[in-house]
């Protein structure tokens, strides 16, 4: 399992936050390259056995990543479907100015995706993550977490319960 919690500093780094590099939008997609070429090449991982999990902002890369090469898997946590949407959920258009625009990159993703939102998130509306299952090509059932925001999703135990179905059963019959 890849997990992207992107820093966007080009520079994979095991303190998060502490590159020395400048946080962009350039920079988060070359953050997971890195860790994908090093997963692919130094550690001789095959793509169909790497599963990649995003979460908040890390879904950007995920997201890109996933719709540009084949995967096992795709966990999208607390998804943003683009930058303009999180500040204006009820945007319907794709602009030349809204970064991170995931909503136009999710429906080439060919990989199963489960997608994982809280119903209260205060930080990314619920409605992104609807957007992106209903443009996903290959969604699984996701999970709706009733009652749950941005940062205590993990703290519902339907949470580990969805995860472990999923990569134990979801992914078993793909």
């Amino acid at each position: 399992v890849v997990s992207t919690q992107s820093t966007g500093s080009s520079g994979i780094n095991a303190e998060y936050g502490c590159s020395s590099g400048r946080p962009s939008e350039r920079n988060i997609y070359a953050d997971i390259e890195a860790a994908w070429n090093a997963l692919r090449t130094r550690y001789g991982i095959s793509s169909d056995k790497i599963v990649l999990y995003g979460q908040s902002i890390g879904t950007v890369p995920t997201i890109d990543l996933a719709s540009r090469y084949e995967v096992r898997a795709v966990i999208l946590h607390s998804p943003l479907s683009s930058g303009l949407r999180v500040a204006c959920p009820d945007t319907k258009k794709t602009w030349c100015f809204d970064v991170f625009p995931s909503i136009e990159k999710i429906s080439s993703v060919q990989a199963p995706t489960l997608i994982i939102h809280g119903t209260e998130d205060e930080v990314i509306d619920f409605s992104a993550g609807l957007q992106l299952y209903e443009r996903c090509p290959k969604p699984v059932d996701p999970l709706w977490v009733e009652g749950a925001g941005h940062n205590d999703i993990e703290l519902y135990a339907v949470y580990l319960d969805r995860l472990k179905s999923f990569l134990e059963k979801d992914l078993a019959t793909k």
